[in-house]
């Protein structure tokens, strides 16, 4: 907000602060613009993937398929077996007893020894990988990876096939450490 004030003659022009609860009381209830999402638009970026397996859209992949593709795609940030990085390391199953991050924060937090779930793996390959093209590996190729990194942290044989039913049904060394979510959900938004 702008003021003016006269001060020894000269006109002075102040920016005043004010408080979120002035400024909201100015906002329009509604700005003129947009419009509300079409049910299909939102089925378009509705792709999170659940814990339990909801979600994972239809595809399937092995080990053998997602080395070819890790080498192309992964190996530079992540190194050629995924344990040199010079990004995050993903292959490393050690400490295999305990859960002693918090002790040691050197370790590293890999696929085989700090990801609770299986599932979760899929998703962040598929949201967020690789970085200069996310989003743009098909479902089979994220399957694909997905199972190359878990037979790679020695969590499922060579020639397992990852698909929507099996890859929720792989149990992570660290699922036990993780704590659901208790707490209520929060409520929703006012319009």
């Amino acid at each position: 907000m702008r003021r003016t004030a006269t001060l020894w003659g000269a006109t002075l022009s102040v920016t005043v602060a004010m408080t979120g609860a002035a400024l909201f009381a100015q906002a329009p209830a509604r700005f003129g613009f947009g419009r509300p999402a079409t049910p299909q638009e939102i089925a378009a970026i509705d792709s999170d993937v659940m814990p339990d397996g909801r979600g994972l859209p239809p595809g399937r992949g092995t080990s053998a398929e997602g080395a070819v593709i890790y080498a192309a795609k992964c190996a530079q940030c992540h190194g050629k077996t995924g344990t040199e990085g010079p990004n995050d390391i993903l292959v490393g199953r050690e400490p295999r007893t305990g859960f002693v991050f918090a002790q040691n924060p050197e370790l590293p937090h890999t696929i085989g020894n700090y990801w609770p779930y299986a599932t979760t793996v899929f998703d962040y390959v598929r949201r967020a990988m690789p970085p200069t093209a996310p989003g743009s590996l098909t479902n089979d190729e994220v399957y694909a990876l997905t199972a190359f990194l878990l037979h790679a942290n020695e969590l499922i044989a060579a020639n397992a096939v990852m698909d929507q039913s099996t890859l929720a049904q792989v149990v992570m060394p660290a699922r036990q450490y993780f704590v659901p979510e208790s707490r209520p959900a929060p409520p929703k938004p006012r319009p």
